[in-house]
């Protein structure tokens, strides 16, 4: 045991989520100084790499899809707790926020994590290889998840402006939360091998080749030390996130931009995950990752935020705006072009990126 502590203690993805944390107690609601921000900012980078190099170690032990399942879960639920908490603690200012934030989500990950992950297994071999009945369940989902949450609220009558009454958001949320629960049944379940890496034939791969798995024990230490990296990556982006204000107001940027810097640090855990997975030929297992974070960003956050309604004031705004719009439609389209083949090439990959960019691009000036 005592031995087992000492290589704990000298082990870096054990001691920084630990440090990040403790940081976290210390500075959380205080105005900090420049150094002490440069310090949360540092730690805040080392708990998202120990948070993908946990994710790998549970990931290894209960195989795909429960592994990239787990790295998803694990980051929404922490997101839509910060959602929830600043929706609460600032109503006036956060009437847009759960939209802003889910709408990210859904660019970062559709586009910039799926783009990332088909650009770097492309490179590795010509050509990106995974099983479109799987993905493409997954996509149709998504699809549908957004539809329903960020596009129908901006056409509804029922109330003024782009909002739910609150009859419409119940039932939004019943059905963002049993399509979520339906597809992670299908994921883990029914349907498991739609969900599993492929070779160039398209035959699944069961296993890795080389590395054996890790103890039970071990990936559970892993678990638990995930959750802790987790926690710190959204508590600190929290912590900073004032000083990212205070630059993106000097910039001129709309204050909107933060919410997707935000969300950018948020999902780095995911998207590091899924960019060593596409370059260890595990195409299909970034793409769950991507694809599983946009649905788990949506069907949890819009029962999260039905429930905290009944304690907000104000609006709650959830339809996009034109711009907005335009962007879901060419993502969902350019998506499924890509999906349906099973194989993409560098064009593919990098036309995603481009709508990545076009995203934050329009964000920032919109």
């Amino acid at each position: 045991m005592v031995a087992l502590l000492r290589s704990r203690l000298t082990d870096w993805t054990f001691v920084v989520p630990v440090l990040a944390v403790l940081i976290l107690m210390v500075t959380w609601g205080r105005s900090l100084p420049g150094p002490v921000i440069v310090v949360v900012a540092v730690l805040l980078g080392g708990a998202v790499l120990a948070a993908v190099h946990h994710a790998e170690v549970v990931a290894h032990r209960v195989g795909e899809p429960y592994g990239s399942l787990v790295l998803a879960v694990a980051v929404t639920v922490i997101e839509v707790a910060l959602i929830v908490t600043l929706m609460i603690s600032g109503p006036e200012k956060t009437q847009s926020l759960a939209r802003d934030t889910v709408f990210a989500a859904v660019m970062i990950t559709c586009n910039g994590i799926l783009g990332l992950s088909l650009l770097l297994g492309a490179l590795r071999r010509r050509v990106a290889v995974f099983n479109p009945e799987g993905t493409g369940g997954a996509l149709a989902t998504v699809i549908t998840l957004a539809t329903l949450s960020l596009v129908i609220p901006t056409f509804t009558t029922a109330r003024p402006g782009p909002e739910f009454s609150p009859a419409q958001l119940v039932f939004a949320a019943v059905a963002s939360l049993s399509l979520y629960g339906l597809f992670v049944l299908v994921q883990t379940g029914r349907h498991r091998d739609y969900f599993l890496p492929v070779d160039s034939r398209g035959k699944v791969i069961e296993t890795e080749e080389h590395a054996k798995p890790p103890t039970t024990r071990a990936a559970m230490v892993s678990l638990v030390l995930l959750l802790v990296a987790l926690v710190a990556v959204v508590g600190d982006a929290k912590t900073v996130s004032p000083t990212i204000e205070a630059g993106v107001a000097a910039a001129n940027l709309p204050h909107a931009f933060v919410g997707v810097i935000i969300a950018l640090l948020v999902l780095l855990p995911e998207t590091l995950a899924a960019a060593r997975a596409a370059r260890r030929d595990r195409v299909q297992t970034s793409l769950n990752l991507a694809l599983g974070s946009a649905m788990a960003s949506i069907g949890l956050t819009i029962p999260a935020i039905a429930i905290a309604s009944i304690w907000l004031d104000g609006p709650l705004l959830l339809g996009l705006g034109g711009t907005q719009l335009a962007l879901l439609a060419l993502t969902a389209v350019t998506a499924v072009l890509t999906v349906v083949p099973g194989r993409a090439n560098v064009l593919q990959g990098g036309v995603h990126l481009v709508l990545m960019a076009a995203f934050v691009f329009l964000a920032a000036s919109p």
